[in-house]
């Protein structure tokens, strides 16, 4: 029988694979669907802004006080409101329900970084072994399931799109404006992609918001709430409410927080760019629309095993070695995507881009969240949360400057912040090498203490 905590990563794993099942598919789209003025690329700034926002008060205050599991509940809802939104897109219901997830957006991911943290020390006290290798394989099952998400809702949108009747071939007066040569602003060819019958775009919808409705249902029937205790306990001790509101800031003090800034912004950079500017610029521009879920299940598909992978082999390679993959991987395809010119009889190449894209984005994802854990176990919340702030500034600052830049000058920003991040992130490794993060027996110690043999309750750390 499976151990109640590897029960509780898969309930997890498999809400948030219903959840992004929607999300994902529709930010995927967003450029092209509501290119109009730019809206659509406006609406996912607008998220990523409000989940930095977010990430400075919220996550602390709403963990502590409802505990991990209805915290990522209620940040579930937020995401559902976007679907909704999207029903009718407008500035005035696009922007506020952007707003809404933004919220929702932190408090939910540091939710799912603490609990998986939390059950990963758990089970390595239990078993006796090391908590970063227990956390490392948590994390690399949940992006395995998670990062299918991809998959599934890219499926959904080609099946649905691919009914449409309106499909044209791509002009060549077009396509010389795809690729780097894209530049919106001043582009005089028209290029703005054609959108899918009324029709076709609700019944996506309709299905994006039930799937969503789903993935609630599924975290608050099955979940446990493991950490219910410690947030009673929260909610009637009388610690300043300030000492809790400030704690994402508090955790800056810390120099190897601040090293891992560029890591963590990369992150937000790269995976903002696919689904911002590779969709629209590559694949919409030379091959339309209804090919870009099919391009980005190949990116999921390729996430979603690599995560698994790397996530079991990095107890054995380390993760040092897994980061300066991914680094090279993407410097390899950033430096191609500069140079090529996209034809529509050139369709593998389109795939072959998203599955390299998605096997660096594995390591990025499944790494980068376990490191986190591992270097900041007394202050997980507010270290996810700072995760999910600076992450989400390179999401903000990437999709700001989408409409004013050309897409060679984006792939320069994308490439200076790669090499950024290729001096800061050793200096943090560096200091781990010398001074270790206190491991299991000292970090984890109340886990050992609180584990019931019987196998009914895993209490946490000290919150």
């Amino acid at each position: 029988m499976i151990s109640r905590n590897f029960k509780n990563v898969l309930v997890v794993s498999v809400g948030f694979l219903f959840l992004f099942t929607a999300y994902g598919g529709l930010q995927s789209l967003q450029s092209s669907l509501n290119a109009e003025a730019g809206m659509g690329v406006a609406s996912l700034s607008v998220i990523y802004a409000s989940i930095i926002v977010s990430s400075m008060f919220l996550p602390p205050i709403m963990i502590k006080n409802l505990g991990c599991k209805w915290t990522i509940v209620v940040g579930m809802v937020c995401y559902v409101s976007y679907s909704l939104g999207n029903l009718y897109p407008g500035w005035y219901t696009l922007m506020p329900t952007s707003v809404i997830l933004g919220l929702g957006g932190s408090p939910l991911w540091s939710a799912k970084c603490t609990y998986l943290t939390i059950s990963g020390n758990a089970q390595a006290a239990k078993e006796g072994r090391k908590g970063p290798d227990m956390i490392n394989q948590y994390f690399g099952i949940f992006f395995f399931i998670f990062q299918s998400s991809a998959v599934w809702g890219n499926l959904m949108s080609s099946l649905i799109f691919g009914q449409d009747l309106n499909i044209t071939n791509i002009p060549e007066e077009q396509l010389i404006y795809c690729g780097a040569a894209s530049c919106d602003f001043n582009s005089t060819s028209g290029s703005v992609p054609t959108r899918p019958a009324q029709k076709l775009v609700w019944t996506l919808l309709g299905c994006y918001i039930g799937v969503g409705v789903v993935a609630i249902l599924i975290i608050s029937v099955f979940l446990d709430n493991i950490d219910q205790e410690q947030a009673s306990e929260f909610r009637g001790s009388r610690e300043p409410f300030s000492r809790t509101f400030l704690a994402t800031f508090r955790l800056l003090k810390d120099r190897r927080l601040l090293m891992l800034i560029p890591l963590t912004m990369y992150s937000g950079f790269e995976q903002s760019f696919l689904a911002g500017e590779y969709t629209k610029n590559y694949v919409t521009c030379a091959l339309g629309i209804h090919f870009v879920g099919y391009v980005m299940m190949c990116f999921g598909a390729s996430n979603s095993l690599c995560s698994f992978l790397f996530g079991r082999l990095a107890q054995y390679v380390g993760r040092a070695t897994l980061f300066l993959l991914a680094a090279l991987l993407n410097f390899s395809c950033i430096i191609a995507l500069l140079l090529w010119r996209p034809e529509p009889d050139q369709t593998v190449v389109f795939f072959v881009f998203s599955a390299l894209w998605g096997a660096a984005d594995a390591i990025w994802q499944t790494q980068t969240n376990a490191l986190y854990g591992v270097l900041f176990p007394r202050d997980k919340e507010a270290a996810f949360a700072n995760y999910r702030m600076w992450e989400s500034l390179g999401f903000v600052l990437a999709f700001a400057y989408s409409s004013f830049l050309c897409l060679s000058y984006k792939l320069y920003i994308l490439l200076a912040v790669l090499l950024l991040t290729a001096v800061t992130y050793p200096i943090v490794e560096y200091r781990e090498y010398k001074n270790p993060t206190p491991g299991d027996k000292e970090a984890y110690k109340s886990h050992k203490d609180t584990v019931h043999t019987n196998d009914k309750i895993i209490s946490q750390t000290q919150m």
